[in-house]
């Protein structure tokens, strides 16, 4: 499995710029990253720059497990393309592209060798529906207190 590389995506209702900020700023990390509800990211450290780390704290809610995903940025070309290297030396490029008034968030990451490929491009979908689901749900709230 060594060179094999998955890919993932999903179109987000809202501009290529806030899709960017979302992905980008911890205090909107938080609140996305993980692949289930019974998982939490109660961390975010980032260094958003070339050499600059990212460290997200995984843990289960019920206190079972938990770990620190710790990356360095490789590219940081705001808001079309971040592309980082995990501790393990794998590689992930995510790109930004805007269509209308959505973006389209394509991630590509190199998969490991411990788990089937499925089970990783499932897991690494379920984060970025995740994100999807927390991006659009706050753009529809700014929306209603605008309205309001």
């Amino acid at each position: 499995m060594g060179d094999v590389k998955v890919t993932i995506d999903a179109v987000v209702a809202t501009t290529r710029e806030r899709v960017w900020e979302r992905w980008t700023a911890p205090e909107h990390i938080v609140n996305w990253n993980f692949a289930s509800d019974d998982w939490c990211c109660p961390d975010v450290g980032s260094n958003l720059s070339v050499g600059g780390r990212y460290r997200a704290r995984m843990e289960a809610k019920d206190g079972s497990f938990g770990f620190d995903f710790v990356a360095i940025y490789d590219l940081v070309s705001a808001p079309q393309t971040l592309a980082y290297t995990m501790e393990d030396g794998r590689k992930v490029t995510i790109r930004f592209e805007a269509q209308g008034g959505s973006t389209k968030v394509t991630q590509t990451f190199d998969a490991d060798e411990s788990s089937s490929i499925d089970m990783q491009r499932d897991g690494w979908q379920a984060i970025l529906d995740s994100f999807k689901a927390y991006v659009e749900g706050v753009e529809k709230d700014e929306r209603y207190v605008k309205l309001v």
